[in-house]
Parts: structure tokens; C-alpha cells; sequence
């Protein structure tokens, strides 16, 4: 007899998790945030956080400033700050400026096919993209303040693939 319980109960095999703050600590922020697109790229990029908060930040007024939509008066609203997080249309550009390639892995009406665990992930520098969350997983080790893989049952949006022969020299 088929045991469904047993189907949906099944372990996965997930990524070695490394706590890693991305520099937010030694840049002098205390206490949450919501800033895991930052975070995500200084580790992935090797950048310090301070430089990637400044340059999303600079992007959030940019992006304010010369659209009139919704998304541009939401920051304006709520400032324009990365420590309570980003939105794809400002962060996606700066991303793809260091480097990375965006993978998409999921299509519409197709129902997740890639979630977060290193059999169905390359191998390299990514940034995944998650529901409402960014990591950084580098080598097969995934560096957060938290496991966000939900025991590898997490969907995965799509990533940024990290060219390891990028133009800056950054490996």
C-alpha cells in the first residue's frame, strides 16, 4: 500500500549552513533587519557591506526619483533604505554589474521544479532568489543568519550565477 505520510515526510538533502552576517556586525548595525539582499551580495561579491548598503541605497532614490509608479512611491513612502529590503527591480541591475548571470528556475503555471538543496543547484558563486529572500551559497555552503531551506522543501525563483572570469578580476 502506498504510504503518502511517508512521501511528504522524506529528509532532503540540504546544504552545510555557515552563519555569516556579510559584514553587517563590523559595519556597526545592531539589532534584525530586513537586509538579506545586502547581505547576499557582499558575501557572494566579496564586497564590504557598508559600499553595497550605499549603493542600493543611492539605487532606491535613483529609482524613486525618476519613475512615477507605484514601486517609486512605496520608497518614497518608506525611504529608501536597504536595511528593510529591496526590491528586485533596484537590486536585480546592481547584481548582474558585479558579475553574476540570472538564472530564472521557475515558469509560470509550471509549479516548482528547483528548490534549495545541492543536487538540484550548481556549483560556484550564487545568489539565490527564494520567496521574499536572497542567500548566498558559495561552493555548496550556504552563508546566512539563518538556514532558510525549510529542510531543502524550499522553491527556488531563480539565481545569480557568479562568472568566476568576470572582467574585474574578482574570483
Amino acid at each position: 500500500m502506498f504510504n503518502i505520510f511517508k512521501l511528504f515526510s522524506q529528509a532532503h538533502q540540504t546544504f552545510p549552513f555557515e552563519f555569516h552576517d556579510g559584514g553587517r556586525d563590523a559595519a556597526g548595525f545592531k539589532g534584525g533587519a530586513g537586509d538579506c539582499v545586502v547581505r547576499s551580495i557582499a558575501i557572494a561579491a566579496n564586497l564590504p557591506y557598508m559600499q553595497v548598503y550605499e549603493d542600493l541605497r543611492e539605487a532606491n532614490e535613483r529609482y524613486a526619483q525618476e519613475r512615477d509608479n507605484k514601486l517609486s512611491r512605496h520608497l518614497t513612502r518608506t525611504g529608501s533604505s536597504p536595511r528593510n529590503g529591496n526590491h528586485r527591480n533596484v537590486f536585480h541591475d546592481y547584481i548582474l554589474k558585479q558579475g553574476f548571470e540570472w538564472v530564472p528556475t521557475m515558469k509560470v503555471g509550471a509549479g516548482c521544479q528547483v528548490h534549495l538543496r545541492p543536487n538540484e543547484l550548481p556549483n560556484g558563486i550564487l545568489i539565490v532568489k527564494v520567496s521574499k529572500h536572497l542567500t548566498a551559497v558559495i561552493d555548496g555552503v550556504m552563508y546566512d543568519t539563518h538556514d532558510p531551506s525549510r529542510g531543502g522543501s524550499r522553491c527556488v525563483y531563480g539565481y545569480y550565477l557568479k562568472n568566476r572570469q568576470d572582467p574585474c578580476g574578482h574570483i
